[in-house]
């Protein structure tokens, strides 16, 4: 976007969005190809930048799963999945924690602060942001399946988020939780994110992913969907596999108070500045039936 022309036409179709959103908190799970394609991460960075600068409050929550599996490949630290939930013992917790709350949180901090804004990483374990408890999943015999240290939100402590908000930070927060008795929890970061957006009382929860959105039976992209047409697409096998969880946090969001959420695809150019400014979008909202 180099004309200049084109970009204040651009800054006039965003004005009343601006306007609108004016000191709403904006919780965005950030991952996908836009957290690991360079001109991607320069572009989320810049974006998260802008909307931070025109008023609002964007909390950032980030996955990791491919830097983790790297990581423990090359330390030689045996991976094993259950339904697709890494089993984390307590060496790959320690890697995790390693990975999440050091290599990858800290990348995401630096590439916002040099794109002009102020990040401040934390993991849930800081101020006690996210209190967790260890997953309990029934298995195929009935009994609880062991997952190790895989952990789901018990309560959110969102004083922490406050504090930096209220001092012009973008907080970058590594879905690691903490237990009763100070143990990690390894938690899945669209749970993290809309755990988070509903304590916050968000105006958005945003998931980026590598997918165009929610697709109807013909493949075709839904741009809005309520809580009773999601239902429909579920009950057809329209959405279904790793669309399930996405689709539950946001509809457990929205029944939590979140006003919208969003599931975009992160693989377009500034998809988080064209969902939040323009009416089209670059995915599917999500509300209520009552919204």
């Amino acid at each position: 976007m180099n004309d200049p022309h084109l970009q204040a036409q651009v800054l006039i179709e965003a004005l009343p969005y601006m306007q609108r959103f004016q000191g709403c908190t904006m919780v965005i799970k950030y991952g996908g190809n836009a957290m690991t394609e360079d001109r991607l991460k320069e572009q989320f960075a810049h974006d998260v930048t802008l909307m931070k600068q025109v008023g609002m409050n964007p909390v950032i929550v980030h996955g990791g799963g491919p830097q983790i599996g790297a990581m423990l490949a090359r330390l030689g630290v045996p991976t094993h999945f259950v339904d697709g939930m890494r089993v984390t013992d307590a060496a790959t917790m320690e890697v995790v924690e390693m990975v999440l709350g050091g290599l990858v949180n800290k990348e995401i901090v630096h590439g916002i602060n040099r794109a002009g804004g102020r990040a401040v990483g934390l993991t849930g374990k800081d101020g006690r942001l996210l209190r967790a408890r260890r997953l309990q999943r029934p298995g195929p015999d009935g009994a609880s399946m062991d997952l190790g240290q895989v952990g789901e939100v018990a309560a959110v402590d969102p004083r922490i988020i406050a504090t930096l908000d209220q001092a012009d930070f973008i907080p970058v927060v590594a879905p690691i939780g903490v237990g009763d008795g100070g143990e990690s929890y390894n938690i899945n970061a669209d749970l993290v994110a809309g755990a988070l957006a509903a304590t916050l009382g968000a105006e958005k929860l945003i998931l980026m992913t590598n997918v165009a959105g929610v697709l109807d039976g013909q493949g075709r992209l839904r741009s809005r969907l309520d809580a009773g047409e999601v239902a429909a697409l579920i009950a057809d096998d329209s959405i279904s596999g790793g669309m399930l969880p996405k689709i539950q946090c946001c509809l457990d969001a929205v029944a939590g108070g979140v006003r919208a959420a969003h599931i975009i695809d992160g693989r377009v150019p500034h998809a988080l500045l064209l969902e939040v400014f323009t009416d089209a979008g670059v995915g599917t909202l999500i509300r209520d039936g009552d919204a």
